[in-house]
C-alpha cells in the first residue's frame, strides 16, 4: 500500500523494543496521549478494550482514522462495523473510528450476505467450534500445559481433549458474551436489527482457525447448484464441497490463508427453505488481522478516488 511512514506503539514494557517489518526495523514506542500529534493518518488498534477506548478518540480527535480490533465500539450507532466484502461502503461515513467485528462474526457473514441479497434471510442458527488461538496466547499455551497434564490456567476446565460449551462471560440470560456479540453483530452488519439469530459457542482443542455449523432458514426457495454458484462467485469464499471424495473445510487446509471456505452445503429438510452450511477461516488473518488491513486498504483507495 502506499504508505510512507509506519509507527509502532505499545505499553512502557515493550517500549524500546525492536520490531522488524516489511523489510525494515522499527523500535516500538510508548503509548501515551501525545503520540499522536504528529499527524498520522490511520491506526490499527489490536491492545484491548481498554486501551481503545482511552486512546482511539484521541487519535480520531488528531485527525487520524483508527481501525479498532476490539470490542469496544462494535456496537456504539454511528460507528460502522466492517467486513470489506459485505458492507464496506459505510466504513467511508465514520466518525473518526471503525470497529472490526469478532472474529467468528467476520467469517459468517462473508457467506451469509450474498445469499441474503438472493433469498433473504429468515433465521440463522450458530453452532462455533473456536480454536485456543481465539483466546490469545494464553489460550494456545494453556492447550500445550494441558496436553501435558498440567492444570489448567486460562479456560475454566483443561481444553486438551475437551470441548468447552463456554466463550466469554456468561448473562443472565444464559447466553455467554461471545454468543451474544455474534448476534448482535451479525444484525448490525447485515443491517437487520430483529432478525432471528442464536448461538452456542464452542472452544475446541485446536490451535487456530474457527469452524462454523450455520445452518439458514430463507424467505424463498432455492436452487441447490445456483447457491452453491452464488457463493463461488461470491468474494473472499472458497467453496471445498464434494462429499464423495471427502472434501470440506478442515483448519488444517484454512490455516494461514485469507479467504472463508465453505463445505458440506445441503438441503435442510427440516424447514421449507433451509440450508446447512460448514464454515472454516483462520480467526487471526481474516477473523482479525486481515479483515483491518482489507478495511485500511479500502481507506486509502477511496481517498485516491476522491483525490482524482
Amino acid at each position: 500500500m502506499p504508505i510512507s511512514e509506519y509507527a509502532f506503539f505499545a505499553s512502557s514494557r515493550s517500549a524500546g523494543k525492536i520490531i522488524s517489518f516489511m523489510g525494515n526495523d522499527y523500535t516500538i514506542r510508548e503509548l501515551d496521549e501525545h503520540s499522536f500529534d504528529d499527524g498520522f493518518d490511520f491506526a490499527i488498534f489490536s491492545a484491548g478494550a481498554d486501551v481503545s477506548r482511552k486512546y482511539a478518540p484521541i487519535a480520531a480527535s488528531c485527525g487520524c482514522t483508527v481501525i479498532d480490533n476490539s470490542s469496544a465500539f462494535r456496537m456504539i450507532n454511528n460507528v460502522p462495523l466492517i467486513v470489506p466484502e459485505v458492507n464496506i461502503n459505510k466504513a467511508f461515513e465514520n466518525p473518526g473510528i471503525i470497529a472490526n467485528p469478532n472474529c467468528s462474526t467476520i467469517q459468517a457473514v462473508v457467506a451469509l450476505k450474498p445469499l441474503d441479497i438472493k433469498y433473504k434471510l429468515r433465521r440463522i442458527i450458530f453452532s462455533t467450534y473456536q480454536a485456543v488461538s481465539g483466546a490469545g496466547q494464553n489460550g494456545i499455551e494453556d492447550f500445550k500445559a494441558t496436553m501435558q497434564g498440567k492444570p489448567a490456567k486460562k479456560f475454566p476446565y483443561p481444553i486438551f481433549n475437551n470441548c468447552i460449551p463456554h466463550i466469554d462471560k456468561f448473562e443472565e440470560s444464559g447466553y455467554t458474551k461471545e454468543e451474544m456479540k455474534m448476534i448482535n453483530e451479525t444484525r448490525k452488519i447485515l443491517d437487520k436489527p430483529s432478525l432471528p439469530v442464536t448461538v452456542t459457542a464452542v472452544r475446541v482443542p485446536v490451535t487456530n482457525c474457527h469452524c462454523e455449523s450455520i445452518n439458514i432458514e430463507f424467505k424463498k426457495d432455492f436452487d441447490l447448484e445456483e447457491l452453491i454458484g452464488i457463493l463461488k462467485s461470491a468474494p473472499g469464499i472458497v467453496v471445498l464441497d464434494n462429499p464423495n471424495e471427502n472434501i470440506y473445510p478442515l483448519p488444517t487446509l484454512v490455516s494461514g490463508k485469507n479467504d472463508v471456505y465453505v463445505g458440506r452445503i445441503r438441503r435442510d429438510y427440516s424447514v421449507k427453505y433451509g440450508i446447512n452450511l460448514w464454515i472454516v477461516a483462520d480467526n487471526i488473518r481474516k477473523g482479525a488481522a486481515t479483515n483491518a488491513v482489507q478495511i485500511l486498504k479500502a481507506l486509502i483507495e477511496h481517498e485516491k478516488c476522491q483525490f482524482y
